[in-house]
């Protein structure tokens, strides 16, 4: 506790023993900031925010050059006039009145003191207390306790038990007007603590409950340098708090007249406040998106679907994407022997409201009890930490569920026992293959249900290169199946390998694999349907490129740069593509880009970076020149290949068969050369002109200049990438590109080739020449 007291360095406002007006009572108040008291890190007074002529009295940082308001007194009273006074009463009240004496706010403590002290404390809480009283915590009163729509360090959110404060946060109406709007977020303590945040009484966003680390739908507030936060439940209070960890830190957290809760750090060498989070992030994080017994993922289009063993409660409103409805059973529950439970992985868990916990059962305990209860439909772990600890068990519906690419939870959902053994013990569950980064469990699909949806495999159904068939399975759903027999190209360790890969993989610009068939000699691999094919059929097709405008260009670019992006850096897995060409992008109906095809990805170490092999394999055109001469290959061997995508994206001509009457470069060395005579412009497809946005254009074409760089120290990683084409930010000046004057497939002769002194043997080069899919 003494560490903590000495944190606290006080500035006596004021000392007062009977009423009196004090520092501005009774003054005329300028239009200016008017500081009642300064302490080490914050002020109070009186200001007048953005272009408005209200007055209030509020508390902000001292040392900032943008004036930030943390706490507003009278944010629903503000002082119309242009004087006011702020008194401290002989009980110990704090109150502000107006010229007419009126008082418009009071701190209304519940105690009285002989001897009233008001202080500024350096944590920004404006606290009244007792001098008298040697206990220099012992407060009549503070800020703390009536946050307005900022949580600083040390505050509380959160219901207190004994003097029934409900504290949370209240969103300003706008930047100019602090008065409170009707959207809140507070801690609700019904079940199992957890954040709501409400539009009047409305709930439109729940955190889910804290399971030890972090709330469980927020699986990437993950501990930090910056500050540390928790959960506290006592007897006294329940609460959650945050505190810092560097003190040279200076962060908030608010909720902003939009509605979103943003935690912002304070950035000294650009001395403006920067967002590090915010919630909610996504559509999926709409409270309750897809009705009773459904899940939400963003991954998916549509993003919405029914938990297995349930359907949709009304198809029609379903297939109109209204999931308002959400799902039911399909067997209902008759609480009779036989029925068990199904595990649902890597999810939010549902809406704690109507659930009960208990903090020291394990989860077999937790078992036999929700299946004693014919009411209780689901459990889980409540604590994740060590292995994992105390139960949760629901009642009714569940509520609010969604699915997570990573850190999600397990929960383990009632099922009928006709319906737990039509799921469990279908020959066409699960397809596991070992693989030395782990197994892989994946739904496996029947020969004669892939047969059946693609009409035979009709040629009427090919939709690719591959070949790749459309499918439609018997409920309706679209397919994209990917047959590679015996005869295929790609042998046993490609489908092998794109099937380890893009499983482990949850990614919106990356293509989902729905699941796998393996029946004697066929391969197959399933996908998710994209209507629109690949990129390659659009922007080379001089009628269906002008489909394709520039804002649809520029999305593109960018969903495959953050696509590239997860799969470097933010996956489980570390992997470079190999292989990323206009024909491997993948367009959805809405024209979102979604990266395809791992047959020729690497999986890395999370510490490894380059790699050599002696097979080289891809398309010729988008390779790097350390790829195809030397068989090195690394995150930037995909940065290449995206810089080549991108400028032909903006061209729509191919790289590899570009044609010039002035000269004989390809489409890198064509637009290197504009650039250099300042014509970058020059380069862009006339077919979307009328879209036209000189600045995106310029700064896609420089970025892919950078990306096509010779050499790949000189090239921009692709988290560098996704900022550059994201902000404004000064960009280098871009080298000459690699393979600028090649046209044809290069001659390499590995067996020829000696490296660091000793021969290499049976080496092989394999180039893909083929475009389509």
């Amino acid at each position: 506790m003494q560490a903590f007291i000495v944190l606290y360095s006080i500035f006596t406002i004021f000392v007062i023993s009977t009423a009196l007006d004090i520092l501005l009572a009774t003054q005329s108040i300028s239009n200016s900031e008017t500081i009642v008291s300064s302490g080490e890190n914050f002020e109070l007074g009186f200001f007048n925010p953005g272009n408005s002529s209200s007055r209030y009295i509020g508390i902000w940082y001292k040392k900032l050059s943008t004036r930030t308001v943390v706490w507003v007194a009278n944010r629903d009273m503000p002082l119309q006039h242009t004087s006011g006074a702020l008194k401290l009463s002989d009980q110990g009240i704090l109150a502000l009145s107006d010229d007419a004496n009126n008082t418009i706010w009071s701190s209304n403590s519940s105690r009285s003191a002989t001897n009233p002290i008001a202080q500024l404390l350096d944590t920004g809480n404006l606290v009244v207390r007792d001098g008298n009283d040697n206990d220099s915590q012992s407060f009549l009163w503070q800020s703390f306790d009536h946050p307005s729509d900022t949580a600083l360090p040390g505050m509380k959110l959160g219901k207190n038990w004994v003097t029934g404060l409900n504290l949370l946060l209240t969103a300003s109406k706008s930047s100019d007007n602090p008065s409170s709007a009707d959207c809140t977020i507070h801690l609700d303590i019904n079940g199992l603590p957890q954040f709501l945040m409400r539009k009047g009484p409305a709930v439109i966003y729940r955190t889910g409950h804290w399971n030890g680390l972090y709330f469980s739908g927020l699986p990437n507030l993950k501990p930090n340098p910056f500050y540390k936060n928790g959960l506290v439940s006592n007897p006294v209070e329940t609460y959650y708090f945050y505190q810092l960890v560097n003190h040279s830190v200076v962060t908030t957290l608010v909720l902003t007249p939009d509605g979103k809760l943003q935690r912002f750090i304070w950035i000294d060498r650009a001395q403006s406040w920067s967002v590090y989070a915010t919630i909610p992030v996504d559509g999926c994080e709409t409270y309750a998106m897809c009705g009773a017994f459904g899940s939400c993922n963003i991954s998916n289009s549509p993003v919405c679907g029914c938990l297995r063993g349930f359907v949709p409660k009304s198809p029609q409103d379903w297939n109109a994407a209204d999931w308002s409805n959400g799902c039911v059973r399909k067997m209902p529950l008759y609480c009779r022997n036989g029925e068990g439970f199904l595990k649902y992985s890597g999810i939010k868990l549902p809406d704690t409201r109507q659930s009960w916990y208990n903090r020291t059962m394990d989860l077999e305990e937790c078992n036999n009890m929700c299946l004693k209860n014919c009411s209780c439909t689901a459990y889980a772990t409540l604590d994740i930490r060590g292995g994992g600890s105390g139960c949760i068990l629901w009642f009714g519906e569940l509520i609010d569920i969604r699915e997570f690419n990573e850190n999600g939870q397990d929960i383990y959902i009632r099922m009928a026992a006709s319906e737990l053994r039509k799921i469990l013990y279908t020959p066409k569950q699960s397809f596991t293959n070992r693989r030395e980064n782990g197994d892989l469990e994946l739904p496996s699909f029947d020969f004669a249900t892939i047969n059946y949806a693609t009409d035979n495999f009709s040629i009427n159904n090919v939709r690719g290169f591959g070949p790749v068939y459309k499918g439609i399975l018997e409920g309706g759903q679209q397919i994209a199946v990917k047959r590679l027999s015996a005869y295929s190209t790609q042998g046993i360790d490609e489908f092998m390998n794109e099937l380890f890969c893009i499983a482990k993989l949850q990614h919106r610009n990356l293509v989902k694999l729905l699941g796998c068939c393996i029946h004697d000699e066929e391969r197959i691999l399933i996908y998710e349907y994209m209507p629109n094919k690949s990129l390659d059929t659009f922007i080379f097709d001089p009628e269906r490129s002008i489909l394709v405008d520039w804002p649809k260009r520029f999305l593109i670019i960018n969903g495959i740069a953050r696509g590239l992006q997860y799969l470097h850096y933010d996956s489980r897995l570390r992997i470079i593509h190999r292989d990323l060409k206009a024909g491997n992008v993948l367009l959805d109906k809405e024209m979102n880009p979604k990266i395809s095809d791992f047959g020729m990805a690497k999986i890395f170490g999370g510490d490894e970076t380059e790699a050599q092999t002696s097979r080289v394999a891809g398309t010729y055109g988008y390779m790097p020149p350390e790829y195809v001469i030397d068989g090195l290959f690394s995150i930037k061997s995909d940065v290449f290949s995206f810089g080549v995508l991108v400028l032909e994206i903006l061209s729509g001509k191919r790289n590899r068969r570009f044609y010039h009457p002035d000269h004989m470069l390809n489409l890198l060395g064509h637009a290197w050369r504009l650039y250099k005579e300042d014509r970058p412009l020059e380069l862009i497809d006339g077919s979307f002109r009328e879209s036209f946005n000189p600045t995106e254009m310029l700064r896609s074409i420089h970025v892919g200049l950078l990306c096509v760089q010779k050499s790949p120290e000189h090239r921009p990683t692709m988290c560098t990438v996704v900022l550059m084409l994201s902000s404004d930010t000064v960009l280098p000046q871009p080298k000459e590109p690699g393979f600028l004057n090649e046209r044809y497939v290069p001659r390499v002769d590995f067996s020829q080739r000696k490296q660091d002194g000793c021969s290499t043997s049976n080496n092989g080069l394999t180039i893909t020449l083929q475009e389509g899919r």
